[in-house]
């Protein structure tokens, strides 16, 4: 498996004038099979967690007899066109965020969410907004990676904190610290407030899930930090997260998107899912510590979890 510098990946994807996907006047109309190349590039897009699942996607295709490289692309804006092209095939994508990305390139940027917190639903969005761009959605994984709320431990034990319900019950003040966006968006201080009926005060902005929200929480000049249910550091800083047990925050289940024409046969589905079925949450909070906290390398990460979980082998896998 070769990863390819960032030069060559942004002149790989200048020539998407070379374009192997739909074209514009065909879209809708997806009548060839789907294809199954025995070259396939993985997307990521840089950042440590989608750059694990890229590794383990490779992983398990060249186990699986794929020749594969990796391409990191920095962002959506991007890597979606190459993905459409072809000259990237498979990604790791989160259904709900994508789905609304789709829905604005479709509609505008003013169009409604596509995504909700039903995974159903935002999955019958998702795929309907995909085919048409030559893109197949594979089934959602195990693993969710969206918003979260995370208190100190000792917070929580003091008001018998588990669930965002206990806080609104609990009439306790709270200072969060988040994003400048916090105090708009539906999911966060608004949301929170109708929801769940917690009495945010103010939202301090520094940032989703940064060291300085989370030192600001654990020092106790703020309550609660806007973070990620696949955190690393929560333990860190002595914080836990409450359960989102209302479902304010959508369905950012882990999906693998494919390039249909090139990667939406039945072999990438079959050894993806491999992958989808085992991989959690947990899982995924605990592989991103091994590389942010004890700076181990993502494709050290990557094998020794798919083996720890028996995924390789190509006597097994091989499709």
């Amino acid at each position: 498996m070769r990863a390819r510098l960032a030069l060559a990946a942004a002149a790989l994807l200048a020539a998407g004038a070379c374009a192997t996907g739909p074209s514009l006047e065909n879209r809708g109309e997806i009548t060839a099979s789907p294809g199954d190349s025995r070259r396939l590039t993985v997307g990521t897009a840089g950042f440590t967690e989608s750059e694990l699942l890229a590794r383990m996607y490779a992983l398990l295709l060249e186990d699986a007899g794929y020749d594969t490289e990796i391409l990191s692309v920095t962002n959506r804006e991007l890597y979606e066109p190459a993905l459409e092209s072809g000259r990237i095939d498979v990604v790791a994508e989160y259904a709900a965020t994508f789905a609304d990305w789709l829905s604005a390139k479709v509609h505008g940027p003013d169009a409604p969410p596509a995504g909700s917190p039903d995974l159903g639903e935002t999955m019958t969005a998702l795929r309907a907004l995909a085919a048409p761009r030559g893109l197949s959605v594979l089934d959602p994984g195990r693993a969710v990676d969206q918003n979260a709320f995370a208190v100190t431990r000792e917070y929580a034990a003091e008001h018998g904190l588990r669930t965002l319900s206990d806080l609104g019950r609990s009439r306790q003040p709270v200072r969060l610290a988040a994003g400048d966006e916090c105090v708009e968006r539906p999911y966060c201080a608004p949301g929170l407030r109708e929801t769940y009926g917690i009495d945010v005060t103010a939202v301090d902005p520094k940032g989703v899930g940064t060291t300085q929200a989370k030192q600001a929480v654990s020092r106790g000049d703020d309550q609660m930090v806007l973070t990620t249910t696949t955190d690393a550091t929560l333990d860190e800083f002595g914080l836990v997260l409450l359960a989102d047990d209302k479902r304010l925050q959508n369905a950012d289940h882990i999906v693998p998107v494919v390039n249909r024409a090139r990667a939406g046969g039945s072999g990438v589905t079959r050894v993806l899912d491999r992958l989808n079925t085992v991989l959690t949450t947990a899982d995924l909070a605990r592989l991103n510590r091994q590389v942010d906290s004890w700076r181990r390398l993502p494709e050290d990460v990557a094998r020794a979890y798919l083996a720890s979980k028996d995924l390789l082998g190509r006597s097994r896998s091989r499709t």
